[in-house]
Protein backbone atom coordinates (compact mmCIF):
# COMPACT_ATOMS: atom_id res chain seq x y z
CA UNK A 1 0.00 0.00 0.00
CA UNK A 2 3.32 2.93 -0.99
CA UNK A 3 3.85 3.78 -0.61
CA UNK A 4 3.56 6.81 -4.57
CA UNK A 5 4.33 10.07 -8.80
CA UNK A 6 2.36 11.63 -11.14
CA UNK A 7 2.91 14.37 -14.27
CA UNK A 8 4.93 17.78 -14.09
CA UNK A 9 3.12 20.04 -12.30
CA UNK A 10 2.16 24.16 -13.32
CA UNK A 11 4.20 26.14 -10.90
CA UNK A 12 7.54 25.88 -9.48
CA UNK A 13 5.77 25.60 -5.83
CA UNK A 14 3.88 22.70 -7.35
CA UNK A 15 7.30 21.74 -9.32
CA UNK A 16 8.79 21.59 -6.62
CA UNK A 17 6.94 19.02 -4.32
CA UNK A 18 6.93 16.16 -6.78
CA UNK A 19 10.44 14.68 -5.62
CA UNK A 20 12.25 14.00 -3.03
CA UNK A 21 14.38 11.40 -0.56
CA UNK A 22 11.98 10.16 1.81
CA UNK A 23 11.86 11.84 5.12
CA UNK A 24 13.60 11.03 8.66
CA UNK A 25 11.33 9.71 11.22
CA UNK A 26 13.09 10.97 14.91
CA UNK A 27 16.15 10.56 18.52
CA UNK A 28 16.77 9.12 22.27
CA UNK A 29 15.14 10.35 25.09
CA UNK A 30 15.27 9.38 28.44
CA UNK A 31 11.36 9.75 29.12
CA UNK A 32 10.76 7.48 25.93
CA UNK A 33 10.99 3.57 25.64
CA UNK A 34 9.68 1.19 28.07
CA UNK A 35 9.29 -2.17 26.39
CA UNK A 36 5.38 -1.79 26.22
CA UNK A 37 5.54 1.28 23.98
CA UNK A 38 8.15 -0.30 21.97
CA UNK A 39 6.33 -3.41 21.32
CA UNK A 40 3.35 -1.21 20.32
CA UNK A 41 5.89 0.90 18.19
CA UNK A 42 6.96 -1.58 16.52
CA UNK A 43 3.11 -2.99 15.71
CA UNK A 44 2.73 0.84 14.06
CA UNK A 45 5.39 1.11 12.14
CA UNK A 46 4.25 -2.20 10.48
CA UNK A 47 1.28 -0.77 10.15
CA UNK A 48 2.56 2.12 8.58
CA UNK A 49 5.16 0.59 6.47
CA UNK A 50 8.30 2.57 7.14
CA UNK A 51 10.52 -0.54 6.10
CA UNK A 52 8.86 -0.78 2.96
CA UNK A 53 10.45 2.11 1.64
CA UNK A 54 13.02 2.99 4.11
CA UNK A 55 15.21 -0.66 2.97
CA UNK A 56 17.49 -0.93 -0.13
CA UNK A 57 16.52 -3.49 -2.39
CA UNK A 58 17.94 -7.01 -2.52
CA UNK A 59 18.66 -7.58 1.35
CA UNK A 60 19.32 -3.86 3.21
CA UNK A 61 19.41 -3.57 6.12
CA UNK A 62 16.21 -2.82 7.80
CA UNK A 63 15.45 1.09 7.90
CA UNK A 64 18.91 1.99 6.60
CA UNK A 65 17.15 3.75 3.36
CA UNK A 66 18.83 3.59 0.00
CA UNK A 67 15.98 2.22 -2.00
CA UNK A 68 15.62 4.22 -5.25
CA UNK A 69 11.94 5.11 -6.42
CA UNK A 70 11.28 6.44 -9.87
CA UNK A 71 9.31 9.21 -10.79
CA UNK A 72 8.75 11.30 -13.34
CA UNK A 73 10.84 13.70 -11.96
CA UNK A 74 14.31 11.62 -11.51
CA UNK A 75 15.11 8.26 -8.74
CA UNK A 76 14.43 9.55 -5.12
CA UNK A 77 16.28 7.63 -2.81
CA UNK A 78 15.06 6.91 0.77
CA UNK A 79 17.06 8.22 3.92
CA UNK A 80 18.86 6.34 6.78
CA UNK A 81 15.81 6.15 9.36
CA UNK A 82 17.63 4.25 11.62
CA UNK A 83 19.05 5.54 15.16
CA UNK A 84 22.59 6.12 14.22
CA UNK A 85 23.77 9.30 15.06
CA UNK A 86 25.84 10.10 11.88
CA UNK A 87 23.92 8.65 9.00
CA UNK A 88 20.46 8.07 10.94
CA UNK A 89 18.21 10.29 13.27
CA UNK A 90 19.94 9.61 16.41
CA UNK A 91 20.49 12.91 17.20
CA UNK A 92 16.67 13.65 17.10
CA UNK A 93 14.22 14.67 19.62
CA UNK A 94 10.67 13.26 20.28
CA UNK A 95 9.57 16.93 19.41
CA UNK A 96 12.19 16.98 15.93
CA UNK A 97 10.51 13.34 15.05
CA UNK A 98 7.14 14.24 15.72
CA UNK A 99 7.69 17.35 13.35
CA UNK A 100 8.85 15.62 10.65
CA UNK A 101 6.17 12.77 10.55
CA UNK A 102 3.52 15.33 11.13
CA UNK A 103 4.86 18.47 9.20
CA UNK A 104 7.28 17.24 7.13
CA UNK A 105 10.28 19.43 8.27
CA UNK A 106 13.24 18.45 9.51
CA UNK A 107 15.86 19.18 12.24
CA UNK A 108 17.34 22.55 11.36
CA UNK A 109 14.34 23.33 8.83
CA UNK A 110 15.13 21.22 5.91
CA UNK A 111 11.77 20.91 4.05
CA UNK A 112 10.33 16.98 3.19
CA UNK A 113 9.19 16.09 -0.03
CA UNK A 114 5.90 14.77 0.51
CA UNK A 115 6.80 11.75 -0.95
CA UNK A 116 7.05 10.77 2.78
CA UNK A 117 3.52 10.94 3.10
CA UNK A 118 3.48 13.64 6.42
CA UNK A 119 0.18 14.55 4.88
CA UNK A 120 -1.05 11.33 6.21
CA UNK A 121 0.90 11.08 9.14
CA UNK A 122 -0.05 14.51 10.42
CA UNK A 123 -3.17 12.60 12.10
CA UNK A 124 -1.06 10.13 13.90
CA UNK A 125 -2.14 10.61 17.78
CA UNK A 126 0.50 11.72 20.80
CA UNK A 127 0.30 8.40 22.12
CA UNK A 128 0.93 6.65 19.03
CA UNK A 129 3.67 9.14 18.12
CA UNK A 130 5.48 8.11 21.22
CA UNK A 131 5.09 4.66 20.71
CA UNK A 132 6.34 4.84 17.28
CA UNK A 133 9.63 6.98 18.67
CA UNK A 134 10.35 4.71 21.41
CA UNK A 135 10.43 1.80 18.79
CA UNK A 136 12.70 3.54 16.44
CA UNK A 137 14.89 4.59 18.96
CA UNK A 138 15.05 1.70 21.28
CA UNK A 139 13.97 -0.84 19.30
CA UNK A 140 15.78 -0.42 15.92
CA UNK A 141 19.59 -0.77 15.81
CA UNK A 142 21.88 1.56 14.28
CA UNK A 143 23.11 1.01 11.08
CA UNK A 144 25.90 3.68 9.80
CA UNK A 145 24.82 3.62 5.94
CA UNK A 146 25.14 6.39 4.34
CA UNK A 147 22.69 6.06 1.13
CA UNK A 148 23.14 8.32 -1.86
CA UNK A 149 21.52 11.81 -1.88
CA UNK A 150 18.39 12.33 -4.23
CA UNK A 151 19.48 14.62 -6.65
CA UNK A 152 16.93 16.59 -8.47
CA UNK A 153 16.82 19.26 -11.25
CA UNK A 154 16.17 22.85 -10.88
CA UNK A 155 13.19 24.26 -9.62
CA UNK A 156 12.44 20.46 -8.10
CA UNK A 157 15.37 21.26 -5.77
CA UNK A 158 13.82 24.37 -4.15
CA UNK A 159 12.58 23.32 -1.04
CA UNK A 160 11.59 26.38 0.33
CA UNK A 161 8.30 26.22 -1.93
CA UNK A 162 7.14 22.89 -0.02
CA UNK A 163 6.34 25.39 3.28
CA UNK A 164 3.81 27.15 0.68
CA UNK A 165 2.60 23.68 -0.63
CA UNK A 166 1.55 22.35 2.61
CA UNK A 167 -0.02 25.32 3.95
CA UNK A 168 -2.51 25.11 0.81
CA UNK A 169 -2.58 21.79 0.17
CA UNK A 170 -1.89 19.36 3.53
CA UNK A 171 -3.89 18.56 6.39
CA UNK A 172 -2.47 19.67 9.67
CA UNK A 173 -4.83 18.27 12.42
CA UNK A 174 -4.98 14.85 14.27
CA UNK A 175 -7.70 12.38 13.63
CA UNK A 176 -10.49 13.16 15.26
CA UNK A 177 -13.09 10.34 15.43
CA UNK A 178 -16.42 10.62 14.22
CA UNK A 179 -19.43 10.72 17.08
CA UNK A 180 -21.91 9.52 14.26
CA UNK A 181 -19.48 6.41 13.66
CA UNK A 182 -18.51 2.71 16.09
CA UNK A 183 -15.30 2.23 17.01
CA UNK A 184 -14.11 0.11 14.35
CA UNK A 185 -15.38 2.56 11.31
CA UNK A 186 -13.29 5.16 13.21
CA UNK A 187 -10.52 2.41 13.58
CA UNK A 188 -10.72 1.63 10.33
CA UNK A 189 -11.00 5.38 8.94
CA UNK A 190 -7.62 6.33 11.27
CA UNK A 191 -5.45 3.58 9.68
CA UNK A 192 -6.80 4.09 6.46
CA UNK A 193 -6.15 8.07 6.40
CA UNK A 194 -3.20 8.15 8.90
CA UNK A 195 -0.92 5.10 9.39
CA UNK A 196 -1.33 2.96 6.21
CA UNK A 197 -1.35 6.07 4.12
CA UNK A 198 -3.66 4.37 1.43
CA UNK A 199 -4.60 8.06 -0.45
CA UNK A 200 -0.84 8.08 -1.45
CA UNK A 201 -1.42 5.72 -4.08
CA UNK A 202 -5.07 4.91 -4.27
CA UNK A 203 -6.31 8.78 -4.33
CA UNK A 204 -5.89 11.01 -7.73
CA UNK A 205 -3.36 13.95 -7.61
CA UNK A 206 -4.08 17.38 -8.41
CA UNK A 207 -1.55 19.75 -10.81
CA UNK A 208 0.60 20.57 -7.75
CA UNK A 209 0.75 16.60 -6.50
CA UNK A 210 -1.58 17.38 -3.90
CA UNK A 211 -3.66 14.00 -3.42
CA UNK A 212 -7.82 15.17 -4.20
CA UNK A 213 -9.14 14.18 -1.14
CA UNK A 214 -7.78 12.85 2.59
CA UNK A 215 -10.91 11.32 3.84
CA UNK A 216 -14.27 10.21 2.96
CA UNK A 217 -15.23 14.14 2.63
CA UNK A 218 -14.29 13.88 -0.73
CA UNK A 219 -15.88 11.58 -3.30
CA UNK A 220 -11.91 11.28 -5.17
CA UNK A 221 -10.73 9.97 -1.95
CA UNK A 222 -9.34 6.47 -2.64
CA UNK A 223 -10.82 6.69 -6.02
CA UNK A 224 -7.71 5.07 -7.70
CA UNK A 225 -4.54 6.94 -8.85
CA UNK A 226 -1.38 6.22 -11.01
CA UNK A 227 1.86 5.77 -9.41
CA UNK A 228 5.15 4.33 -10.86
CA UNK A 229 3.55 2.94 -13.68
CA UNK A 230 1.17 0.70 -11.96
CA UNK A 231 -2.81 2.20 -11.33
CA UNK A 232 -3.32 1.56 -7.66
CA UNK A 233 -7.42 0.57 -7.85
CA UNK A 234 -10.24 2.45 -7.30
CA UNK A 235 -11.15 1.23 -3.34
CA UNK A 236 -14.97 2.84 -3.18
CA UNK A 237 -18.08 1.48 -3.63
CA UNK A 238 -18.33 1.24 -7.56
CA UNK A 239 -19.62 -1.84 -8.52
CA UNK A 240 -16.70 -2.31 -11.35
CA UNK A 241 -13.49 -1.13 -11.06
CA UNK A 242 -14.49 -1.12 -6.94
CA UNK A 243 -15.41 -2.11 -4.18
CA UNK A 244 -19.14 -2.27 -4.86
CA UNK A 245 -19.06 -6.48 -5.13
CA UNK A 246 -16.93 -7.52 -2.56
CA UNK A 247 -17.30 -8.15 0.99
CA UNK A 248 -15.78 -7.81 4.05
CA UNK A 249 -14.73 -10.96 4.65
CA UNK A 250 -12.55 -11.09 1.32
CA UNK A 251 -11.23 -7.30 1.83
CA UNK A 252 -9.53 -8.64 5.54
CA UNK A 253 -8.23 -11.38 3.66
CA UNK A 254 -6.57 -10.10 0.85
CA UNK A 255 -5.11 -7.51 3.04
CA UNK A 256 -4.24 -10.49 5.26
CA UNK A 257 -2.51 -12.98 2.82
CA UNK A 258 -3.29 -10.99 -0.82
CA UNK A 259 -5.75 -13.23 -1.97
CA UNK A 260 -9.13 -12.73 -1.57
CA UNK A 261 -12.93 -12.40 -3.49
CA UNK A 262 -11.28 -14.11 -6.41
CA UNK A 263 -8.24 -11.21 -6.36
CA UNK A 264 -4.87 -11.64 -6.21
CA UNK A 265 -2.25 -8.43 -5.22
CA UNK A 266 -0.05 -7.62 -7.73
CA UNK A 267 2.86 -4.73 -8.13
CA UNK A 268 3.70 -2.64 -4.95
CA UNK A 269 0.96 -4.01 -3.45
CA UNK A 270 2.86 -7.40 -2.74
CA UNK A 271 5.58 -5.43 -1.07
CA UNK A 272 2.84 -3.92 1.19
CA UNK A 273 1.05 -6.90 2.17
CA UNK A 274 4.38 -9.32 2.33
CA UNK A 275 6.01 -6.55 4.66
CA UNK A 276 2.71 -4.63 6.61
CA UNK A 277 -0.61 -5.87 6.24
CA UNK A 278 -0.20 -9.32 6.59
CA UNK A 279 0.92 -8.13 10.96
CA UNK A 280 -2.25 -6.09 11.18
CA UNK A 281 -4.21 -8.52 13.80
CA UNK A 282 -7.49 -9.36 12.38
CA UNK A 283 -9.70 -6.52 14.10
CA UNK A 284 -7.78 -4.06 12.55
CA UNK A 285 -7.88 -5.48 9.29
CA UNK A 286 -11.59 -5.93 9.61
CA UNK A 287 -11.94 -2.25 10.96
CA UNK A 288 -10.14 -1.48 7.87
CA UNK A 289 -12.68 -3.15 5.59
CA UNK A 290 -15.62 -1.71 7.70
CA UNK A 291 -14.47 1.77 6.38
CA UNK A 292 -13.64 0.91 3.12
CA UNK A 293 -16.76 -0.45 2.62
CA UNK A 294 -18.47 2.83 3.41
CA UNK A 295 -17.44 4.43 0.84
CA UNK A 296 -19.63 5.46 -1.69
CA UNK A 297 -19.40 5.08 -5.17
CA UNK A 298 -17.66 7.80 -7.14
CA UNK A 299 -19.98 7.10 -10.51
CA UNK A 300 -17.52 8.08 -12.54
CA UNK A 301 -17.58 6.08 -15.84
CA UNK A 302 -16.33 2.61 -15.69
CA UNK A 303 -16.11 -0.93 -16.73
CA UNK A 304 -18.90 -3.53 -15.29
CA UNK A 305 -19.23 -6.83 -14.64
CA UNK A 306 -22.76 -9.45 -15.10
CA UNK A 307 -22.98 -12.87 -14.88
CA UNK A 308 -22.79 -14.19 -18.01
CA UNK A 309 -22.80 -17.84 -19.34
CA UNK A 310 -19.70 -17.51 -21.66
CA UNK A 311 -17.90 -14.81 -23.95
CA UNK A 312 -19.61 -12.27 -25.23
CA UNK A 313 -16.98 -10.14 -27.26
CA UNK A 314 -19.73 -7.80 -28.01
CA UNK A 315 -17.72 -4.28 -27.92
CA UNK A 316 -19.85 -1.31 -27.59
CA UNK A 317 -16.87 0.44 -29.45
CA UNK A 318 -13.98 -1.25 -31.30
CA UNK A 319 -10.35 -0.45 -31.86
CA UNK A 320 -9.17 -1.23 -35.23
CA UNK A 321 -6.37 -3.35 -33.93
CA UNK A 322 -8.54 -5.61 -32.00
CA UNK A 323 -9.75 -8.88 -32.87
CA UNK A 324 -12.20 -11.28 -30.65
CA UNK A 325 -11.22 -14.52 -32.66
CA UNK A 326 -6.96 -13.01 -32.06
CA UNK A 327 -7.56 -12.53 -28.51
CA UNK A 328 -9.42 -15.79 -27.91
CA UNK A 329 -6.76 -17.41 -29.68
CA UNK A 330 -4.26 -15.84 -27.63
CA UNK A 331 -6.32 -16.56 -24.31
CA UNK A 332 -6.61 -20.62 -25.02
CA UNK A 333 -2.44 -20.75 -25.52
CA UNK A 334 -1.09 -17.94 -22.60
CA UNK A 335 -3.94 -17.92 -20.32
CA UNK A 336 -6.21 -19.79 -19.79
CA UNK A 337 -3.90 -22.48 -18.28
CA UNK A 338 -4.01 -20.99 -15.10
CA UNK A 339 -6.94 -18.61 -15.12
CA UNK A 340 -9.43 -20.64 -16.52
CA UNK A 341 -10.98 -20.98 -20.31
CA UNK A 342 -14.26 -18.91 -18.84
CA UNK A 343 -11.87 -16.48 -16.62
CA UNK A 344 -12.95 -18.05 -13.18
CA UNK A 345 -9.47 -18.69 -11.54
CA UNK A 346 -7.97 -21.08 -9.41
CA UNK A 347 -9.35 -19.48 -5.50
CA UNK A 348 -6.29 -18.57 -3.89
CA UNK A 349 -4.34 -19.32 -6.55
CA UNK A 350 -4.62 -17.60 -9.26
CA UNK A 351 -7.07 -14.69 -10.05
CA UNK A 352 -10.24 -15.07 -11.40
CA UNK A 353 -10.61 -12.57 -14.85
CA UNK A 354 -14.18 -12.73 -14.66
CA UNK A 355 -15.74 -9.77 -12.93
CA UNK A 356 -12.32 -8.59 -11.60
CA UNK A 357 -12.29 -4.97 -10.85
CA UNK A 358 -8.78 -4.40 -12.20
CA UNK A 359 -9.53 -5.96 -15.70
CA UNK A 360 -12.23 -4.17 -15.85
CA UNK A 361 -11.42 -0.69 -15.11
CA UNK A 362 -11.07 2.68 -17.27
CA UNK A 363 -7.09 2.82 -16.61
CA UNK A 364 -5.51 -0.41 -17.89
CA UNK A 365 -2.07 0.55 -16.93
CA UNK A 366 -1.92 -1.67 -14.34
CA UNK A 367 -3.21 -4.59 -16.60
CA UNK A 368 -0.83 -4.10 -19.70
CA UNK A 369 1.96 -4.30 -17.34
CA UNK A 370 1.02 -7.58 -15.46
CA UNK A 371 0.92 -8.87 -19.41
CA UNK A 372 4.58 -6.84 -20.13
CA UNK A 373 6.76 -7.79 -17.08
CA UNK A 374 4.44 -10.69 -15.59
CA UNK A 375 4.66 -10.39 -11.71
CA UNK A 376 4.01 -12.81 -8.04
CA UNK A 377 1.66 -12.87 -5.70
CA UNK A 378 2.70 -12.23 -1.92
CA UNK A 379 4.23 -14.80 0.26
CA UNK A 380 2.52 -14.37 3.59
CA UNK A 381 2.40 -16.81 6.75
CA UNK A 382 -1.12 -17.13 6.80
CA UNK A 383 -1.80 -17.14 2.86
CA UNK A 384 -1.20 -19.47 -0.04
CA UNK A 385 2.65 -20.26 -1.54
CA UNK A 386 3.82 -17.60 -4.24
CA UNK A 387 2.62 -17.84 -7.26
CA UNK A 388 4.75 -16.17 -10.59
CA UNK A 389 2.99 -15.27 -13.82
CA UNK A 390 5.77 -15.03 -16.67
CA UNK A 391 6.28 -11.67 -18.50
CA UNK A 392 5.48 -12.25 -22.21
CA UNK A 393 7.02 -8.70 -23.32
CA UNK A 394 9.63 -11.06 -25.70
CA UNK A 395 6.94 -13.07 -26.76
CA UNK A 396 3.27 -10.71 -27.84
CA UNK A 397 3.32 -7.77 -30.11
CA UNK A 398 1.92 -4.98 -28.92
CA UNK A 399 -1.09 -5.81 -31.19
CA UNK A 400 -1.72 -9.39 -29.58
CA UNK A 401 -1.39 -8.30 -25.57
CA UNK A 402 -4.19 -5.64 -27.03
CA UNK A 403 -6.17 -8.35 -28.49
CA UNK A 404 -6.04 -10.31 -25.38
CA UNK A 405 -6.84 -7.95 -23.30
CA UNK A 406 -9.45 -6.71 -25.30
CA UNK A 407 -11.45 -9.84 -25.41
CA UNK A 408 -10.72 -10.40 -21.50
CA UNK A 409 -12.18 -7.31 -21.11
CA UNK A 410 -15.50 -8.42 -23.12
CA UNK A 411 -15.57 -11.57 -21.83
CA UNK A 412 -17.40 -14.08 -19.17
CA UNK A 413 -19.78 -10.53 -18.38
CA UNK A 414 -17.39 -8.25 -18.65
CA UNK A 415 -17.72 -5.19 -19.95
CA UNK A 416 -15.01 -2.40 -20.87
CA UNK A 417 -13.22 -0.33 -23.08
CA UNK A 418 -10.82 -2.22 -25.64
CA UNK A 419 -6.88 -1.94 -25.47
CA UNK A 420 -5.10 -0.75 -28.15
CA UNK A 421 -2.16 -1.44 -29.85
CA UNK A 422 -0.56 2.41 -28.56
CA UNK A 423 -2.22 1.61 -25.20
CA UNK A 424 0.43 -1.29 -25.10
CA UNK A 425 3.50 0.74 -26.90
CA UNK A 426 2.88 3.83 -24.96
CA UNK A 427 3.46 1.76 -21.67
CA UNK A 428 6.46 -0.39 -22.81
CA UNK A 429 8.18 2.96 -23.62
CA UNK A 430 7.64 4.01 -20.31
CA UNK A 431 9.04 1.05 -19.00
CA UNK A 432 11.67 0.36 -21.97
CA UNK A 433 10.55 -2.93 -22.66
Amino acid sequence: MRPAMLRALGSAIAIAIALSPFAAFAAPDATEGTSAQIARGAYLAKAADCAGCHTAADHGAPYAGGLGMSSPFGTIVSTNITPDRQHGIGDYSYEDFARALREGVAPGGKRLYPAMPYPSFAKITDEDMHALYAFMMHGVPPVSTDPPRTHVPFPFNQRWALGIWRRLFAPSATFAPRADRDAAWNRGAYLVQGLGHCGSCHTPRGLAYQERGYDESSKEYLAGGVNDNWYAPNLRADPGSGLGRIGEADIASFLKTGHGGGMVAFGSMVQTVEDSLQYLDDADLRAVAAYLKSLPATGAADGAWSAASGPAPAFKTRAPDTSPAMGEAAYASFCAGCHRPRGEGVPNVFPALAGNPSVISEDTTSLIRLLVEGGNSPATKHGPPRQAMPAFAGQLTDVQIAQVLTYVRASWGNDARPVTANDVASLRNRLHK
